[in-house]
């Protein structure tokens, strides 16, 4: 390796480990603290959302980019302008890389909700994720994870449904969107497993908009198709 690459490595690592150590700063008035970890766009009220996303970048400039933004951004498939801009303009997006850290202080967070996000990290990203998020929740504190069933997509491949189980999640592909791939996949015991590793406590497996999270009617999705975790620090 060149000179020249290695002081360019060496300062990525250094500027890896600084982003890693981020904290965000949290009002007062924001009680309880709940944290949306891999949002993508599928907020609510007085969360605050954690996203790598271009979509969480933009959020924090000028709301005159908005506009441009959403003509570049996927989210034009999904939402009206009027929407986005909404989005954008009335919640607080944190742009923030969560296979690194979660940028909330020890012991900070009563509430952590994730949804079909966790499949997108690396088994080594997703264990840190996990860790992380124990560190960052008040004892007590309650996160709910929501991912893709692994025995869902098996129960395809049983049925037939090959194509289906292939390319909706094990085989994730978007050209355009880097994040949309997913990394690994997990049945209950797998999660359960890592969660009780991670430190986590009182590991439930829950239906589709119930248990103790706030929110979850506006949060919650896929229903048929998901695995929904809640567990305590």
């Amino acid at each position: 390796m060149s000179l020249h690459r290695a002081i360019i490595a060496a300062s990525s690592r250094v500027l890896a480990r600084l982003k890693a150590r981020q904290r965000i700063r949290i009002p007062v008035h924001y009680v309880p603290v709940k944290v949306n970890l891999g949002c993508g766009l599928a907020v609510a009220p007085g969360w605050i959302n954690v996203d790598g996303s271009l979509n969480a970048l933009i959020a924090n400039l000028p709301e005159f980019l908005h506009g441009i933004a959403y003509r570049i951004s996927g989210a034009r498939h999904y939402y009206t302008e009027e929407t986005y801009r909404q989005l954008m303009r009335d919640n607080w997006f944190v742009h923030h890389d969560l296979g690194a850290s979660i940028p909330i202080a020890d012991a900070s967070a009563d509430f952590m909700y994730s949804s079909h996000f966790f499949e997108h990290l690396y088994p080594e990203e997703a264990v840190n994720l996990l860790r992380e998020a124990w560190r960052s929740l008040k004892p007590g504190g309650l996160l709910r994870l929501s991912i893709p069933d692994l025995a869902y997509a098996i129960a395809l491949y049983h049925k037939g449904d090959k194509d289906r189980m292939l390319k909706s999640y094990f085989f994730v592909e978007d050209e355009n969107n880097h994040y949309s791939r997913h990394k690994y996949m997990y049945d209950y015991d797998m999660l359960s497993k890592l969660l009780k590793e991670a430190g986590f406590r009182e590991v439930v497996r829950r239906q589709f908009r119930q248990g103790d999270m706030p929110d979850i009617h506006l949060l919650d999705n896929r229903e048929g198709e998901s695995l929904f975790v809640e567990a305590r620090r």
